[in-house]
């Protein structure tokens, strides 16, 4: 396995972590909403629905799995690492861009300073 293809796992990795539903059943109480100030925003095409990607499969799912356990294997010592590797790994499974940049201001939200 060599660099490329572990950089490639990681990224699908985090696609498929953001991609995955972050609301499931709940019991907490819903709002009564008046029916008919729902439907005339309804009617005019007020709806705003976001856009979210499709629920990854279980395959999926379990590469995901298995690539973040990875990041762990990554010494204690060089956690600044593990939290950069770790946030680089997330890719918006829409725009298929990275959530975190790679820049100067990386180390330095994580901590550490490329200058002694």
């Amino acid at each position: 396995m060599d660099a490329a293809l572990v950089i490639c796992r990681l990224e699908e990795a985090g696609r498929t972590l953001l991609a995955l539903p972050g609301t499931g059943w709940s019991t907490r109480l819903r709002l009564s909403k008046l029916d008919i100030v729902h439907s005339a925003l309804e009617s005019y095409g007020w709806g705003a629905k976001a856009v979210r990607p499709a629920v990854p499969s279980a395959s999926r799912i379990t590469g995901m799995d298995e690539a973040l356990s990875w990041i762990p294997l990554i010494p204690q010592q060089q956690y600044v690492l593990r939290r950069i590797v770790g946030a680089r790994a997330l890719v918006h499974p829409i725009t298929d861009r990275h959530l975190v940049t790679q820049s100067r201001r990386v180390p330095r939200r994580f901590g550490a300073f490329h200058r002694p």
